[in-house]
């Protein structure tokens, strides 16, 4: 019989075989256990057409524009770890590179070339092997540590000068958000879900 262990309070639970069709709780902590295994694929599909668009509003235009003393200044998300780059923090431009530009887009390129396939009932080439790297990569997909920094800087900045927000901002944002639905959606058990029904 498979077991379920809380996260939160590490009681076992009895796991059905069956996928689950709702929500499970803890019965001591009341902590969530499963999510219901029934999404649709097509909305996942959908959800990371819109990511991968997002995504490249993010890096295609500015973050910021700053205005101050007759002059304007205004970066990218790539050109903030090019900027702490030239400013001889290597460290921490490659850290801010990987886990803002490199991490979200394997994301959504792994998941839109695994999932396209599973629409017309085929599987894609090596389809574990990158699922397995997959789960390798989101943990290390920190969108919203940046715009969390992001927001503090500005807030910092406006008693300075004048900020004006850009498109990739608004874009981060949103991204934040639909990455965030998307791998909730797309869990481990409900992709080998698909898998399954792909074989069918």
């Amino acid at each position: 019989m498979p077991v379920i262990v809380c996260p939160s309070c590490d009681l076992a639970h009895r796991a059905s075989l069956e996928p689950a069709s709702e929500r499970t709780q803890c019965a001591r902590c009341l902590a969530p256990l499963q999510r219901p295994e029934n999404g649709s694929l097509d909305a996942a599909i959908a959800l990371s057409i819109v990511a991968l668009v997002l995504f490249l509003l993010s890096n295609a235009y500015p973050l910021v524009a700053i205005h101050s003393n007759g002059s304007t200044r205004a970066t990218t998300l790539t050109g903030a770890a090019l900027g702490l780059y030239r400013q001889d923090h290597a460290g921490l431009a490659a850290l801010v590179f990987i886990t803002t530009v490199v991490g979200p887009f394997l994301q959504i390129a792994a998941l839109l070339y695994l999932l396209i396939p599973l629409r017309r009932k085929r599987q894609a080439p090596g389809q574990n092997t990158v699922f397995r790297l997959l789960a390798q990569v989101r943990p290390w997909t920190f969108i919203e540590v940046f715009m969390l920094g992001a927001l503090v800087a500005l807030v910092r900045l406006a008693a300075f000068a004048q900020v004006v927000p850009g498109v990739a901002l608004w874009s981060c944002a949103l991204l934040m958000f639909t990455l965030a639905a998307l791998t909730s959606r797309t869990s481990p058990g409900q992709f080998w879900r698909w898998v399954e029904r792909s074989r069918a």
